[in-house]
């Protein structure tokens, strides 16, 4: 039913966590907040907050965030349901941002990130522990550049600054993945190229798929008018935009690389056939004659020249051995062989 806030994914293991940064440009406070009410309470007072929930199979959780922000149930709907498309939804009061979080390791994992811009607040909801958050936190703690001294808006564009950065991360893992592919058609191709030819296809389709969308979103971004993001902050979310489009450049010119790399494993994979069909087929040849003899001598008649003569069979595997090396030098010759 619509509005119903249901969570559509595989159900963790892990316990909720619920992390709470606060700064300003001259304080900073890290926790791990045990309840949602001591975060809440700790929210409207700080100049900025950054609320991180882990774990938004927690529906009740999410459900109380809503009702403490007055989110509608849709919104939360769209939070918990893991299946979403890469959207940006201007309310009054608040920004909601969906995407994906895109790892490489040991294979391409996806994790659905979404993300409510308040005055003041910034709050992201996460399906598993572990993000790629670290380098912003980090930032945070040290008051790296400008990020302690600008408000929501700016964390906010850090987090989608770092998830579409490790887009390249990932692709670089694919890119160097589909070199070694390359270079492995180009010597020996083995009989698992196909399956890792389709698997890294794969992932290149889902990546697109999954940022596709985010080039949008971040288009209508930079294109608000809402009272939350600043003008000053115009360049830095055009920035962004320009790395997700790069992003499906990239995307692209793999595509391409690998549709390559299956054409010369096709080739390569030919061409192997054709070496084996052409030895099989020179040996056919050279036993051709050889059975023609050995099919004369086989006939059952009593007055067959030589039959009798006490050298007869000699002469006769003789002249076969004779003119099997004379095919031989022959197709070596017309480098056949």
């Amino acid at each position: 039913m619509p509005g119903a806030v249901v969570f559509s994914g595989e159900v963790p293991t892990h316990h909720v966590r619920l992390a709470l940064i606060t700064y300003d440009a001259d304080t900073f406070h890290e926790r791990v907040v045990a309840d949602l009410e001591d975060a809440f309470g700790v929210l409207g007072a700080a100049p900025t907050a950054w609320l991180d929930l882990d774990g938004v199979h927690e529906v009740r959780l999410v459900q109380r965030v809503g009702e403490r922000l007055g989110i509608s149930a849709l919104i939360l709907e769209d939070i918990v349901n893991l299946g979403q498309r890469p959207k940006m939804e201007e309310f009054e009061g608040f920004i909601h941002l969906t995407l994906k979080m895109i790892r490489y390791q040991e294979g391409l994992h996806l994790e659905q990130i979404s993300l409510l811009v308040g005055p003041g607040y910034v709050i992201s909801f996460q399906e598993h522990p572990g993000d790629v958050f670290e380098p912003v936190r980090e930032r945070l703690r040290t008051a790296t550049g400008r990020i302690r001294s600008r408000g929501a808006t700016y964390l906010a564009y850090a987090l989608l600054d770092v998830v579409i950065d490790h887009y390249y991360v990932a692709l670089e893992a694919i890119s160097n993945a589909i070199e070694d592919l390359e270079h492995e058609v180009m010597d020996d191709p083995g009989p698992d190229v196909p399956s890792r030819i389709r698997t890294l296809y794969r992932d290149l389709v889902i990546i697109r798929k999954a940022v596709w969308p985010v080039r949008e979103m971040l288009a209508r971004l930079e294109r608000s008018e809402s009272p939350l993001i600043p003008e000053d902050m115009r360049p830095f979310l055009r920035d962004v935009y320009d790395h997700g489009v790069q992003v499906l450049d990239i995307v692209e010119s793999m595509r391409d690389v690998l549709a390559g790399v299956r054409d010369a494993y096709d080739t390569a994979l030919s061409n192997r056939m054709n070496e084996v069909m052409k030895v099989l087929t020179i040996i056919g040849t050279i036993f051709i004659p050889l059975t023609f003899i050995a099919g004369i001598y086989g006939m059952n008649f009593s007055h067959i020249p030589e039959l009798q003569h006490p050298y007869g069979y000699p002469i006769a595997m003789a002249t076969m051995a004779l003119i099997a090396v004379a095919l031989i030098v022959y197709f070596r010759r017309k480098d056949w062989l």
